[in-house]
C-alpha cells in the first residue's frame, strides 16, 4: 500500500465539488460539498451515538442501511439538529435537489450536516446553488469538496491511498472535517470515504466498523460527542477487483488499506483540534487486549489535567497513571513505564512502578515539539493500542465561548 495524491476523488468513477451557497454570514469560503459516482455503489455507514441526532443523521442512516447510494451532499455553517419536522424537511429538500440536479435515485443521496446546533438550515439556499454545484463536478474538485465541509477548522483534511488486491489496483480516497466536539463514539466530526473496490455492502458494512473501531474511535479532542457525527463509505467497483463477499485475504487487504488512511485522518483531526499547538498520540503495550489498550490510551488523551500538562510542556506523568486507573480497564500499575518521545528524543519518567530519574529541561523540550507520543508499557498481556488528542489551550476556550453568536 502506499499513500498518493488527491482525496475523495483519487478512486476511478468519482467526481466532487464545493460551492458557497450563503448558509452562514460571513463566509467567504465554500460551505457546501458533493461527492458523485459516475456508477452506483455500495455503502455503508457509521454514526454518533449521542442520543440527541441532528436530522440527517436519521435520514442517512436509514439510507445507508439500504446497503446503496451514488452521492453524498454535505452543508457546513448549520447543523440541522435539534430543529423538529422543518429540520427533517430541509435534510430532504438537500437529498431531493442533488437527486434531480444529478438525475439519480432520492434514495441514493445521502445527506450530512455541521455547524451550529439548534437554528433552522435555510435549505433554499442549497437549492438555488445545486445546479452550479453539479455542473462543476470534476476531478479536481476535491480540493472545494474538503474545504466547505469545515468549520473551526483550521485546514482542509484529505488523503488517498491504492494497493493491491487480488491482482488489480484498487484506490481509497477520504476527506473530512472535525476540530471542536470531537470525542468520537460512532459509532461535529464527518469524514466520507471512496473507493474503486469491488465488495459486499455486508463486507464494506464490517470493514467500516472494524477500521473506526482502532482510528476515529480512539480520537478525542474535548471529550464531547457530537450530535452529527457520521463516517460514510461508498464503493463502486470500478477497480475490477473480484468481488468481496467473505473474509480472506482480499478483504485482509482492503481491510488493511482503509485503516491506514483512516489514522492518517484520525491524526489530522486530532492535530488541528480547536487552539491545539501539539497533536498527543499515547501508545500502549502489553495490555490484557488490543480493545483494552485502546481505551486506556483513550482515557489519556481524554484527560483535561494530561492535555493541560503538554500544553505547559510539564511531564506530569502522575495524571497519565491517574487517567490509566480511571479508564475501568483492568493493569498492573506497579509493572507500568510511561515515556515521553518525541522528534526532540525519549525521558522514561515512570519504570516498572516507581519514578524514574529524568531530566525536567530536556523533558520540557521534548513535550514542545509539534507532535508528542506518550509511550505506556504494561506487563498484563500482549494487547496493544493507540489514541489521538492535543493540548488544552487558552485559544479553545476563547473558541467556543462566543462560537453561537
Amino acid at each position: 500500500m502506499q499513500f498518493i495524491d488527491g482525496g475523495v476523488t483519487a478512486p476511478l468513477g468519482f467526481t466532487a465539488n464545493g460551492v458557497l451557497s450563503g448558509i452562514k454570514a460571513g463566509r467567504t469560503a465554500p460551505d457546501t460539498a458533493l461527492i458523485y459516482s459516475e456508477t452506483p455503489c455500495t455503502a455503508a455507514g457509521v454514526f454518533t451515538k449521542n442520543r440527541v441526532q441532528a436530522e440527517p443523521v436519521k435520514l442517512t442512516r436509514a439510507r445507508a442501511a439500504l446497503g446503496r447510494a451514488q452521492a453524498v451532499i454535505v452543508n457546513s455553517g448549520n447543523a440541522n439538529a435539534c430543529t423538529g419536522e422543518q429540520g427533517a424537511r430541509a435534510a430532504v429538500r438537500m437529498a431531493a435537489a442533488a437527486a434531480a440536479a444529478l438525475h439519480v435515485e432520492e434514495q441514493d443521496v445521502l445527506v450530512c450536516s455541521t455547524g451550529v446546533i439548534g437554528q433552522q438550515l435555510a435549505v433554499e439556499r442549497i437549492e438555488a446553488h445545486m445546479a452550479e454545484l453539479v455542473s462543476g463536478l470534476s476531478r479536481e474538485g476535491h480540493a472545494a469538496a474538503s474545504e466547505a465541509i469545515l468549520t473551526t477548522d483550521t485546514r482542509a483534511k484529505e488523503c488517498a491511498a491504492e494497493t493491491e488486491i487480488g491482482g488489480s489496483t484498487v484506490r481509497i480516497g477520504t476527506m473530512a472535517k472535525g476540530s471542536g466536539m470531537i470525542h468520537i463514539n460512532m459509532g461535529t466530526m464527518l469524514g466520507f470515504i471512496t473507493t474503486d473496490c469491488a465488495i459486499t455492502a455486508e463486507m464494506l458494512q464490517k470493514a467500516l466498523k472494524e477500521s473506526a473501531e482502532c482510528t476515529y474511535n480512539c480520537v478525542s479532542v474535548d471529550g464531547d460527542t457530537s450530535t452529527n457525527d457520521t463516517l460514510l463509505i461508498l464503493a463502486n467497483g470500478r477497480a475490477g477487483n473480484r468481488l468481496i463477499d467473505r473474509r480472506d485475504g482480499d478483504y485482509d487487504a482492503f481491510v488493511s488499506a482503509l485503516t491506514a488512511v483512516n489514522t492518517e485522518m484520525a491524526k489530522k483531526i486530532a492535530g488541528d483540534g480547536e487552539g491545539a499547538e501539539h497533536l498527543i498520540e499515547c501508545r500502549v503495550s502489553g495490555a490484557v487486549s488490543d480493545a483494552s489498550a485502546r481505551a486506556l490510551a483513550k482515557s489519556v488523551v481524554s484527560s483535561n489535567l494530561v492535555k493541560a500538562a503538554c500544553f505547559g510542556k510539564d511531564a506530569n506523568w502522575g495524571r497519565i497513571l491517574c487517567a490509566l486507573g480511571y479508564s475501568g480497564e483492568p493493569f498492573t500499575p506497579e509493572a507500568a513505564s510511561v515515556s515521553f518521545v518525541s522528534e526532540y528524543g525519549v525521558a522514561t519518567v515512570y519504570e516498572r512502578g516507581a519514578p524514574a530519574a529524568f531530566d525536567e529541561e530536556a523533558a520540557s523540550r521534548i513535550l514542545g515539539a509539534p507532535e508528542v507520543t506518550i509511550a505506556v508499557t504494561l506487563a498484563d498481556g500482549s494487547g496493544a493500542g493507540a489514541a489521538w488528542g492535543c493540548d488544552l489551550t487558552y485559544e479553545y476556550v476563547k473558541i467556543n465561548g462566543d462560537y453561537r453568536t
